[in-house]
């Protein structure tokens, strides 16, 4: 028997709080647990994403860190600046976030488009990461298959927020195709239907398009210019890029630590929260 899986039982018996932040002028929502005193954690979800991709995630960092899971910029239920979104927007709002929780520094862990953001982040501004995970991060390459397949499978979900076009856009991102993943679809849909959501995912799309994507990509230059202990996560069923991809990545960052999830898509941290947890933990606290 499946058992349904829901964002509101993975919160339960969790210490969090969802709110909203003044960050450099820009209302962001988040979800935050721990101890505020203790050592910042930020975790940046993908393109066309919420908060909610790190519902598993929160109560064993928050032991931890004073953990946070936001919504990136134009995405989720944060401010929309109605202009077409490239890495920079991405890390001038993320500055202002640390800058709001008052983080001078902050552990940065990103999947996907969040991974690309905590790459430059680290690049431009080394001050303010102390460790960085890489989780089966964008950034590094353009595929145009899969750059067709992210804006086909995302404008179909927000021009027509249907049951059948958002889980579609879910399952693209998982390994296990058999579960229905109905309390994300949902939470998802919610999102993708406010007013005004079409054009904000046009927006998001942006690093879609090949020549603003190129102007963005980080080259073995940048990667090797990271100075923060880093971890690439990469699995064995990613949409977006095989693990080859990862390992690139990871060569090019000195002293990075490599780890393949297997069983999980573009979304370990929430197939396989266990072994994501564990991984994620022992690296940031130095225990591997």
């Amino acid at each position: 028997m499946t058992e349904f899986e829901s964002v509101w039982s993975d919160l339960q018996g969790v210490a969090f709080s969802q709110g909203y932040l003044d960050a450099g002028g820009v209302r962001t929502r988040y979800l935050h647990a721990g101890d505020r005193d203790k050592p910042a954690l930020v975790f940046l979800h993908g393109s066309g994403g919420h908060a909610e991709a790190y519902v598993r995630n929160l109560e064993a960092h928050a032991e931890h860190f004073s953990t946070w899971s936001i919504d990136m910029l134009g995405h989720g239920y944060t401010d929309r600046p109605g202009h077409p979104l490239e890495i920079p927007h991405y890390i001038s709002h993320l500055v202002d976030v640390l800058d709001a929780i008052g983080a001078e520094r902050a552990h940065i862990s990103g999947e996907s488009l969040g991974g690309w953001v905590a790459s430059r982040l680290a690049v431009d501004h080394p001050g303010r990461v102390d460790r960085l995970v890489l989780n089966t991060a964008g950034g590094s390459q353009a595929d145009p298959e899969v750059m067709k397949r992210i804006i086909t499978l995302s404008m179909a979900a927000a021009e027509n927020p249907t049951w059948d076009t958002v889980q579609a856009r879910i399952k693209w991102l998982m390994a296990d195709k058999s579960k229905d993943y109905d309390d994300i679809v949902a939470s998802r849909q919610r999102v993708y239907r406010q007013p005004g959501f079409v054009n904000a995912m046009r927006d998001i799309m942006a690093l879609q398009d090949p020549e603003i994507r190129r102007r963005n990509l980080l080259g073995p230059s940048d990667y090797g210019a990271i100075t923060a202990p880093t971890l690439v996560v990469w699995t064995s069923d990613d949409p977006t890029a095989d693990v080859e991809e990862g390992r690139r990545i990871a060569s090019m960052i000195p002293g990075a630590r490599f780890e393949v999830m297997p069983g999980c898509g573009h979304w370990p941290q929430y197939e396989d929260p266990k072994t994501f947890n564990r991984l994620h933990l022992d690296f940031l606290l130095g225990r591997a």
